[in-house]
């Protein structure tokens, strides 16, 4: 995963993947708020499959790695960290399926920094590996707001303070936003500051987390809880949440703070992921949906009806794409009627029936652009991100150049807004079907690819590399080009 922006009731953690030929590693980092000032915490994990273990004289093995923070403000570096991370020694270098953490806290002021963090394996002659980012620390005085959020693994209380400990606990930090089957809850810790300014202190305000879909903002009931909390100068919130019948899909954890008018006085989101196949959508769940007099009721041709309901695949969260796969080809009529209306008032329950009529005319649109001899067009990843995003602001279109497949690269200016200058490279390898498969992106929760440019020109050239990620350039090619400055 590169460049995620995380937040939640909690807050902001941004996240990086990186690769190169003997290293990877994983960072994640939140700020938070202390009485010497704001600080940032970094928790980075190294694979220890990607780094050459040495002898250490004593019959063990372990492995380095050289680890260079910089935190600059207009070219000046404002903090640094130099340090040598070191993994757990070991008995048998063939036994390395494990990853090592490391945790740092850097005292910055409030303000926007360009980070680095440049990573290379000690026991190997290999140029640094950077990599860079703006991040911006933001704890107002006068107001209630929200640290970022650490993700959690475990937590035990403290019996003595180090670098785990904050409010009594020793927190084990989880270092990934990724939640697979075998992860059944989040644990999450995070502070709220000067709520006590706002809401006086014989009352009490509502602090709500829950689960929202990422792409829809869809609130998942399921996965929410509140509780009156009292204010206080810094207000504490540990606490797991049951991830069991969670779908696979992208999510947003939000974290709200109210007071008893209801009013958002703080708020925070937190993206992550979840893979869960054996999640499912219970059809007794939408059974009880009412349709007399709706739209839905009046649609009563099955094969139209079904399609309706698949052409909502690129728009539906994780437990109605359960439903579309395991149970629309055998719904009876009334069943699909309540899903498809239980569909479009869950996004819209002032006049569900406009939005499934625009959406309509949006999946005529896709069909006559992107649909192939062997695929409707929304089943195609043009289709699907155009369904799920709308139309780029602009779309480069390359499909005869010498050395590269055909490809497209679409760019948004804003993505869910809240990211910018968002941009997909899609390809034709087959060169037959015009369908063209998405091969990278930076939109978080998408596919990212470090190797596009590799695979893009595998059409003349291929690698047995499986980490190249750069070509060289060649005459007439201008993947990069476009990459940079789409039109």
């Amino acid at each position: 995963m590169k460049n995620l922006s995380l937040i939640i009731l909690f807050c902001i953690i941004s996240a990086f993947q990186a690769q190169s030929k003997n290293l990877w590693a994983f960072l994640t980092y939140a700020s938070f708020s202390s009485p010497e000032g704001p600080y940032l915490e970094t928790y980075l994990t190294i694979s220890a499959k990607s780094v050459q273990f040495v002898s250490t004289g004593n019959g063990k093995f372990q492995a380095t790695v050289q680890v260079l923070m910089t935190f600059k403000q207009n070219a000046e570096i404002k903090a640094f960290k130099k340090y040598e991370l070191r993994s757990a020694e070991i008995d048998d270098t063939t036994k390395t399926d494990f990853h090592f953490v490391d945790q740092q806290r850097i005292a910055l002021a409030n303000g926007t920094y360009d980070f680095e963090i440049q990573l290379s394996d000690k026991s190997r002659n290999t140029p640094a590996m950077p990599y860079n980012q703006s991040i911006t620390i933001d704890f107002p005085a006068d107001k209630p707001s929200f640290s970022d959020v650490e993700l959690v693994k475990s937590y035990t209380k403290s019996e003595k303070t180090t670098e785990l400990t904050k409010s009594g606990y020793d927190l084990v930090p989880y270092a990934y936003t990724f939640y697979p089957e075998s992860e059944s809850k989040m644990i999450f810790y995070v502070e709220l500051y000067h709520i006590s300014k706002v809401v006086p202190p014989d009352q009490k305000f509502i602090l709500t987390y829950y689960v929202e879909t990422f792409e829809s903002h869809l609130k998942q009931n399921e996965f929410a809880r509140s509780r009156k909390e009292s204010p206080k100068e810094v207000n504490v919130v540990l606490t797991e949440m049951d991830l069991e019948n969670l779908a696979s899909g992208n999510y947003n954890l939000v974290l709200e703070a109210r007071n008893q008018s209801n009013e958002i006085m703080a708020s925070k989101k937190i993206f992550f992921q979840r893979m869960n196949p054996k999640a499912r959508m219970a059809v007794s769940s939408i059974q009880g949906t009412e349709i007399a007099n709706t739209f839905a009721e009046k649609i009563t041709n099955t094969d139209s009806l079904r399609e309706y309901i698949n052409s909502t695949y690129p728009i539906a969260t994780g437990l109605e794409k359960s439903f579309i796969r395991e149970s629309l080809k055998k719904a009876d009529l009334q069943t699909m009627q309540q899903f498809l209306y239980s569909f479009w008032i869950q996004r819209d329950p002032s006049t569900p029936e406009q939005s499934f009529r625009n959406y309509k005319a949006l999946v005529y649109k896709v069909q006559v652009n992107f649909g192939t001899p062997v695929k409707k067009g929304y089943q195609t990843d043009r289709g699907r991100v155009y369904l799920q995003y709308g139309p780029p602001n602009t779309r480069s279109t390359q499909y005869n150049e010498p050395s590269n497949y055909p490809y497209e690269i679409w760019q948004y200016y804003t993505l869910n807004n809240n990211q910018r200058n968002r941009k997909f490279v899609f390809y034709s390898p087959d060169m037959v079907t015009s369908d063209f498969i998405l091969l990278h992106t930076d939109a978080i929760g998408e596919i990212y690819n470090p190797r596009w440019k590799v695979d893009l020109r595998n059409r003349i050239y291929s690698t047995l590399d499986l980490q190249d990620t750069q070509v060289i350039e060649s005459w007439g090619d201008f993947e990069q080009d476009y990459w940079d400055l789409p039109n």
